[in-house]
């Protein structure tokens, strides 16, 4: 009966995702901590402008993750409302979002990802615009300059532009070269600003010091965190168990959702080749795999025909959700 009421399109859902945003980052309001970078990870240009702001903040810090994570979970159900991938009208995605990140304990604080995130968000809901459009080349630009912005944030966002190159050439009607160019150059335009402004401000060897520490350096937040290596492969297998459903449901569906969630699963492939191929991509990344992840469980759960099994499956998520919230001081303790 809980999964039946949240599945809903009542507003209840969202009126929850705070709450319930708020109730899984209570341990971080209560004790709060400012995440644990790397040498030159806060100095990412764009984020470096509100990391001075709150650094020796911790708690500011937490109530801005909170923040962002709330942002992103209205966007996300955004994205879906107006592009109906899951077909029947829910608000789940948005409360699910904020579920699943309440399991990162880690990262319950400030970090870059977030506001990456937000920008990545925007641009596959430019991407998902030009669903057979011929010569987009505005949206593609669009897109590739979102992702951009998000980049200068958290850079490890480069990671993701061949998904979204995989999204042009999928969506598109009679793609050409022109698309891929316009996505490229608006990719690389905030670049070419933020080397101008280095230059100017006779800044660029500390810039290209701090982008050689975020390329090159070794982080090894996750291999260490055993309650988090449990919650990854429960989600991976949620999430296998997601795409067997929706591969089930293929025929059925329109062919925007089928293009929307191939693209969806091309972010969620590219995300786990980062975190598992590139030195300094740790925990964090698990933000941005959240994304794809979430509406791959949605779907699952909107569309599973066994009430018994969907609300099972339902509460034991939150369970494990739950005691993630008390595992890293059983096993850090």
């Amino acid at each position: 009966m809980i999964l039946k009421k949240l599945k809903s399109n009542s507003s209840v859902s969202l009126f929850l995702v705070p709450l319930v945003t708020i109730a899984f980052w209570i341990k971080s309001l209560q004790h709060p901590f400012a995440y644990d970078y790397f040498t030159g990870e806060p100095q990412n240009i764009l984020y470096y402008f509100i990391y001075r702001l709150v650094d020796g903040k911790p708690l500011v810090q937490v109530v801005i993750g909170i923040v962002m994570t709330i942002l992103l979970a209205y966007l996300m159900q955004l994205v879906n409302d107006r592009y109906m991938f899951i077909r029947i009208k829910s608000k789940l995605p948005a409360l699910l979002f904020v579920i699943i990140v309440g399991g990162f304990v880690p990262m319950h604080t400030l970090h870059p990802v977030y506001f990456g995130a937000f920008f990545m968000l925007i641009a596959i809901y430019r991407l998902f615009a030009i669903f057979e459009t011929k010569k987009a080349y505005s949206s593609t630009f669009d897109v590739g300059f979102l992702l951009g912005v998000g980049a200068l944030f958290y850079l490890n966002l480069v990671v993701l532009l061949p998904a979204f190159i995989v999204g042009i050439a999928l969506l598109g009607r009679e793609t050409g070269w022109r698309e891929f160019i316009t996505l490229l150059v608006g990719f690389l335009l905030p670049f070419v600003f933020a080397t101008a402004h280095a230059i100017l401000a006779d800044h660029l060897i500390g810039s290209l010091s701090i982008l050689n520490e975020n390329i090159f350096t070794s982080v090894n937040h996750f291999r260490s965190n055993i309650p988090l290596q449990v919650y990854l492969v429960t989600l991976i297998l949620f999430t296998i168990t997601g795409s067997i459903g929706m591969f089930g449901q293929y025929d059925s569906k329109k062919i925007s959702s089928r293009k929307y969630f191939i693209v969806f699963f091309w972010i969620f492939i590219f995300s786990l080749v980062g975190f598992t191929f590139i030195p300094v991509t740790s925990q964090e990344m698990l933000v941005i795999t959240a994304i794809p992840v979430t509406y791959l469980i949605a779907n699952l759960f909107v569309f599973m025909k066994s009430r018994f099994w969907s609300e099972l499956l339902f509460i034991l998520l939150v369970l494990i959700v739950v005691s993630m919230q008390f595992s890293f001081d059983f096993f850090n303790g």
